[in-house]
């Protein structure tokens, strides 16, 4: 029972990988013995894994049909962005003027590995700009906060995946920058202002919507995602 858990784990983290990477749209099927076969394990395991997936919201799984990457609909769409709103606010509440030496540098080198994406051309970006997210909601000390925080930004990139893409030349990293720099600072106001403008922001930063559906070639991204890193 404990191998079925840690190999559902390692799938899931594929999975979520991908998912957060868009490399995965919304709407794409997820077949069991598909990714059975890709990562070597039985149905159940797949299974297993795609239920931990539909608890975090990224995947359907729908009687007799299997299960699909989540594809909210614009009214979800906005209630989940006036929601991440509010949950931001708390969390910038906490942090704001409180962050150690040590956490400065670890959302430093965050956002830098998020310039070095962008500089390269890789998807990765898109995941590394969430994860700046996910950081500060840890920073916060409540571990409730952070694992909602988690769940919330998870689900935001399904949003961007099917509503529009970050555009690659003009992307968000100098706000992360400047919010830090508010945030070291103390000033909740601004950084409170800042925060709201970010989210709009990356809300409607778009080139266009995607129209991937179904299961286009999900041997070959899955092979891409089959060594997740146990943090992912």
């Amino acid at each position: 029972m404990e191998q079925i858990g840690e190999r559902a784990g390692a799938i899931y983290r594929a999975l979520r990988l991908a998912i957060m990477e868009q490399a995965l749209e919304p709407g794409t099927k997820l077949p069991e013995d598909t990714i059975g076969e890709q990562f070597g394990v039985s149905r159940t395991v797949v299974r297993r894994a795609l239920e931990l997936l539909a608890s975090e919201e990224l995947v359907d799984i729908r009687p007799n049909r299997g299960a699909a990457v989540a594809k909210p609909t614009p009214a979800e769409a906005r209630d989940l962005f006036s929601v991440r709103q509010d949950m931001e606010r708390l969390v910038v509440k906490r942090v704001c003027g409180q962050l150690s030496p040590e956490q400065v540098a670890r959302l430093e080198a965050q956002i830098a590995a998020e310039e070095r994406a962008i500089y390269d051309g890789r998807a990765e970006y898109i995941r590394l700009a969430a994860e700046f997210h996910v950081i500060l909601a840890e920073m916060s000390g409540s571990a409730l906060l952070a694992r909602y925080m988690r769940q919330i930004v998870g689900r935001s990139a399904l949003v961007l995946g099917l509503y529009g893409r970050p555009q690659w030349s003009n992307c968000s990293v100098h706000e992360h920058r400047d919010l830090l720099a508010a945030l070291v600072e103390g000033d909740l106001d601004r950084v409170n202002s800042m925060m709201h403008a970010h989210l709009d922001a990356v809300q409607s930063r778009a080139l266009e919507t995607a129209t991937g559906d179904g299961e286009r070639g999900i041997r070959d991204i899955l092979a891409a995602y089959a060594q997740a890193p146990a943090d992912a």
